[in-house]
């Protein structure tokens, strides 16, 4: 693991952080985890697939005493095979290591583990039932996501809760596909629906759900509908101009120091000079009559 270099500049607060986090996933993320901390649920974090570190920022930040937090990507080191490749080298060639690392330690103070490679590899790095949450933002490619899931049913905890990333999306049909199937063959439950994410678990979604739909329905920036479909409940949540949660600023972050007022002597000399009479002006002072004059002084400060 390589240490972040500040060769570029650190971000001041999450929203700067570049990538794909929508505010109502911001929210979900943060209730879940909070959730899981309130039930006094203990468990290490995962996420396979980080681009610039923005959900990954997230999660560390709920990061508890004794957890591990494991994040994976490819960053620059090579594809498993040629699809994946060019999936990789179209959306995510600006992706490094280092830049990863950099917007992450400007929020931590430490890094997680982090595994470069494949997401193949997880079940080789991280131990089975070991994991509370599990985020899934790899490959969109349906044979690497069908294997990420079934990497995460052995990893994840009983009631721990996976979140699979664009899985409706038009441009990546392979993880509805794997998303599905999951849901119907492969004993994957869904608890709720977000725009882009499908969170869901192995273990009993109704007690989440029951709280969830109790959260969801007393805000007013969330719409939110129930259906059934094959014998799940599906909680569909979505944004009504919704802003992200409140989040800790950046570690380089500093607090703008109010400027102090101006002096009196400040202010005077502030004050842009009053501009010299004209000559035309200088010329009538001298040749009119005084009564005449004062006339002309009175009607211009009037005007003014």
């Amino acid at each position: 693991m390589t240490n972040a270099q500040a060769t570029d500049k650190h971000p001041g607060e999450l929203a700067d952080v570049p990538g794909w986090f929508p505010a109502l996933d911001q929210m979900l993320f943060t209730w879940f985890l909070e959730q899981q901390k309130k039930a006094g649920t203990k468990g290490d974090l995962l996420e396979l697939g980080v681009y610039m570190g923005k959900s990954a920022i997230l999660l560390g930040h709920h990061l508890q005493d004794g957890e591990l937090f494991t994040v994976c990507d490819l960053f620059e080191g090579d594809a498993p095979d040629e699809a994946n490749k060019a999936e990789s080298s179209k959306s995510y060639a600006s992706l490094t290591q280092q830049a990863f690392e950099r917007n992450y330690l400007s929020f931590h103070d430490t890094l997680p583990t982090v595994i470069t490679g494949p997401s193949s590899l997880v079940s080789e790095k991280v131990a089975a039932d070991t994991c509370r949450f599990i985020h899934i933002d790899a490959s969109h490619l349906y044979e690497h996501v069908h294997g990420d899931i079934g990497a995460a049913r052995d990893i994840l905890l009983p009631e721990g809760v996976v979140v699979l990333d664009d899985f409706r999306s038009e441009h990546t049909p392979g993880v509805s596909v794997a998303a599905w199937e999951a849901v119907l063959n492969r004993g994957l439950r869904p608890i709720c629906l977000s725009t882009q994410k499908l969170y869901a678990t192995w273990g009993d979604p109704e007690p989440l759900q029951e709280e969830l739909l109790a959260m969801l329905q007393q805000r007013s920036d969330c719409g939110v509908s129930v259906q059934e479909a094959a014998g799940h409940r599906l909680i569909r949540a979505r944004s009504r101009g919704m802003k992200p949660p409140s989040f800790p600023p950046s570690r380089h972050y500093v607090e703008p120091v109010p400027a102090p007022a101006p002096t009196v002597a400040e202010s005077r000399a502030a004050r842009p000079a009053r501009p010299a009479p004209s000559r035309i002006r200088r010329l009538a002072k001298d040749l009119l009559p005084p009564v005449i004059t004062r006339a002309v002084r009175r009607a211009r400060a009037k005007r003014s």
